[in-house]
């Protein structure tokens, strides 16, 4: 498994609809890119000036994304993508 370091988190992106309300199927190209990922593993955190930094996601945690944040990654055929703690900007509950 993958262990984040610092104040890293490593996540899985949510898979979007891929048929609207009405019933239409959307073509990969017309799918909205979802910025909601699931947490699979945090870091943990950094040491700032003395103090270990609190993170504030936990495994299996929804959240929600900066759109271009992140390095993708593919492990074990999985894709995943590990972002810093400062590119989440909410937990979905």
């Amino acid at each position: 498994m993958i262990k984040p370091l610092g104040s890293r988190v490593l996540i899985k992106m949510k898979e979007g609809e891929e048929t609207t309300k009405s019933g239409i199927i959307l073509a990969g190209s017309a799918q909205e890119k979802p910025q909601i990922a699931e947490v699979i593993e945090i870091g943990p955190g950094e040491i700032i000036e003395g103090k270990q930094e609190t993170m504030n996601v936990k495994k299996g945690d929804n959240i929600i994304i900066s759109e271009y944040a992140g390095t993708k990654i593919k492990y074990n055929q999985e894709e995943y993508i590990i972002v810093k703690q400062d590119d989440i900007l909410a937990i979905v509950e």
